[in-house]
């Protein structure tokens, strides 16, 4: 059983056991996306590495510029994971791929890729082959950057649909969607004080889904947004400290 976690480091605690867990299981390509509004990733992200810290200086990790590979590098003290950025314009080439990915690497964390990354991220993948890569807190599905219909269709089969999602922390209006590896997805709703689990699925569950979901368990209501606010601002207490 998963408790719903009630800050952010409780949040982190879990992402960090939920992803060794499915590096354990063999999963290679990994997703931990805590999609809490206002949330800047780069400190949940400096405090999510020991979850990778077995991998030494075989771990690289990439940001997207060269202004947050300094920051991290500025902030994050001495680590010794090899922190880098993604030359967007360069690293199409495949030879520049190859020297992104080299044979000492042995494990890749990706803080907070967005969609106009996402080719460049999938060719980084591919170059990885079998180790593992997680990207944390990614955005990689945006309509307006990678299109619709077939061409999105196609990345999600080629390779979006190759990541597992082992940690996801959604708050919604009232409710919160949970996954942590290897429970399925959990559906809380937010009362003044806590949260209280009213669902389980094995995939992620739609709005639709969510909508059906609340309508079958209507003696557990949402809370109001002010309620929902609350649990945010608990959340994000460590941050403003």
């Amino acid at each position: 059983m998963v408790d719903f976690p009630t800050t952010l480091d409780e949040a982190i605690a879990q992402a960090q056991t939920a992803t060794q867990a499915a590096l354990t299981a063999g999963y290679t390509r990994l997703q931990v996306e805590l999609a809490i509004p206002e949330l800047k990733p780069m400190q949940p992200a400096y405090q999510f590495l020991p979850a990778l810290a077995n991998y030494g200086t075989g771990l690289k990790i990439f940001f997207t510029d060269a202004g947050a590979a300094a920051l991290a590098r500025r902030d994050w003290g001495e680590i010794s994971h090899s922190i880098q950025s993604i030359d967007i314009a360069g690293a199409r080439q495949t030879s520049v791929v190859e020297e992104l990915v080299t044979p000492d690497d042995k494990a890749f964390l990706f803080v907070a890729p967005s969609s106009v990354e996402v080719f460049l991220v999938e060719q980084i993948c591919n170059a990885a082959g079998d180790r593992p890569v997680v990207l944390f807190n990614p955005r990689l599905e945006d309509v307006g950057t990678v299109g619709i219909g077939y061409t999105a269709r196609k990345l999600r089969e080629r390779f979006l649909n190759t990541i597992e999602p082992c940690y996801f922390l959604k708050l919604l209006d009232g409710a919160a969607l949970l996954r942590c590896y290897p429970s399925t997805w959990q559906v809380w709703a937010g009362t003044d004080e806590n949260y209280t689990l009213v669902a389980e699925d094995p995939l992620k569950p739609s709005l639709e889904r969510l909508d059906e979901i609340f309508m079958k368990n209507s003696g557990v209501q949402p809370s109001r947004p002010q309620s929902m606010f609350a649990g945010l601002e608990r959340l994000l207490k460590a941050l403003r400290q």
